[in-house]
């Protein structure tokens, strides 16, 4: 297994689709929580992943100042079912940060996490600075990390 980042126009057809299909086995049919993935941000987006034998286990989207946020941010973070506890995802956030900071040299991230997410991005340097929202339904907190 080996980590991949690629801007949108970099990923092949079956990258690309793997992609969206984990994407869609979590956020959609996992947390049933029916909502508009595909939004655009996606094409000016670089997107971290890590495939096994061929498949997507886990992904995430780094999206570019003045999309989402003023700041650089994170986004659309993900790890198949039957590979988490394995620190994955922490390492996949961790990545994305080096990248951020190191390679397009900016020194804000910002995010938005699933409330039950509050230690997981604590512990990787992000303070919480929002009040709880709903988003699609879900309770989430704006997140901000800076060097």
């Amino acid at each position: 297994m080996k980590w991949k980042l690629k801007k949108f126009d970099e990923l092949s057809t079956d990258e690309l689709y793997g992609i969206l299909k984990l994407r869609a086995e979590v956020f959609v049919v996992e947390q049933n929580c029916p909502y508009q993935d595909l939004d655009d941000k996606d094409k000016c987006s670089y997107h971290l992943f890590l495939e096994d034998g061929g498949e997507v286990i886990a992904v995430s989207r780094i999206i570019p100042e003045n999309v989402s946020y003023d700041e650089m941010s994170i986004g659309r973070v993900v790890v198949k079912k039957t590979y988490r506890g394995q620190g994955i995802s922490k390492t996949m956030m961790k990545n994305a940060i080096k990248f951020i900071i190191e390679e397009l040299k900016k020194d804000k991230i910002r995010l938005s996490g699933q409330a039950y997410l509050i230690d997981f991005y604590s512990n990787l340097g992000f303070k919480k600075v929002s009040d709880v929202y709903l988003e699609d339904g879900i309770e989430h907190f704006e997140f901000l990390y800076e060097v």
